[in-house]
């Protein structure tokens, strides 16, 4: 039936149980998932900016709990160049998913040339994720970020070699990277762990844990949630302790030497006064 300048479709299901619309005039079949009224269309767009404007206020809200200079929502809206850099990935991240690689690409660079972070729009991030500062970030294709982490400027999440496939880090929920850090490999940092300024980890990080040094060494932290301590300072230095280890075993060999020496003086002593 010809309903003026409408077509009119009758649904219908084909012997594997799909369903198609067929075009009463034409005889033509379209899948069900192909016919979407622009009602349908104009839903799923904002159900998809009732989704990104939750997700900011999430965001907002995460930096406020972890940065003590931040004023006000509007102050992290609008001057936070992580919230900025956020923002752009969001979008990129939507068209990369859509197959618009060079679109998403040329909003990742130019929120790189205007932040000094440069994300992937491949990457896969969660919520909560405070980028500080900010400057110098670089955040790989294939890293995967949990939600409500915390990365300092000059971080690295990065690649080695040429490999395809998944070449970059995976990290947990709750993650603190220090400034400076360099997480390098398709390696995974657990829940609730924290890599010190200036590390460079190359290896799993265990949850829990603190990573400190070059290479970075793990420190183990027992029992204790270390989600709200962002403290970059007072960290266990391994480097340190092993030194302070041999300083003690090469007083204790000192010791027994001047013991001994003190011995044969003696013995020599003796052996003068019989002759």
């Amino acid at each position: 039936m010809d309903n003026g300048n409408f077509k009119v479709y009758k649904l219908t299901e084909g012997k594997n149980g799909e369903r198609f619309f067929v075009d009463s005039k034409s005889g033509k079949r379209m899948h069900e998932k192909e016919k979407r009224s622009f009602k349908d269309m104009l839903s799923s767009f904002v159900d998809s900016v009732k989704e990104g404007i939750d997700i900011i206020k999430h965001d907002i809200e995460s930096i406020r709990q972890r940065d003590p200079a931040a004023k006000s929502n509007v102050e992290v809206l609008l001057l936070y160049s992580g919230m900025h850099a956020m923002i752009a990935y969001r979008v990129s991240h939507k068209l990369y998913l859509s197959g618009h690689f060079l679109s998403a690409r040329a909003i990742s660079q130019l929120a790189r040339f205007t932040t000094g972070i440069e994300i992937h729009p491949g990457a896969k991030i969660g919520k909560g994720l405070f980028i500080d500062h900010g400057m110098g970030v670089v955040i790989g294709e294939t890293t995967e970020i949990g939600d409500n982490c915390t990365i300092y400027q000059g971080v690295t999440l990065g690649g080695t070699g040429k490999d395809q496939g998944k070449r970059h880090p995976t990290l947990g929920n709750n993650i603190m990277i220090g400034a400076g850090a360099k997480v390098l490999g398709p390696l995974t940092v657990g829940d609730n762990s924290k890599v010190a300024a200036g590390a460079v980890v190359l290896a799993d990080i265990p949850e829990h844990s603190t990573a400190v040094g070059v290479p970075a060494k793990v420190v183990r932290q027992k029992g204790e949630r270390v989600v709200a301590d962002i403290d970059q300072i007072h960290l266990p230095d391994p480097t340190s302790q092993q030194l302070c280890a041999l300083e003690v075993q090469i007083n204790k060999l000192r010791r027994e030497l001047e013991a001994i020496k003190t011995k044969e003086n003696i013995k020599c002593d003796e052996c003068t006064e019989d002759k």
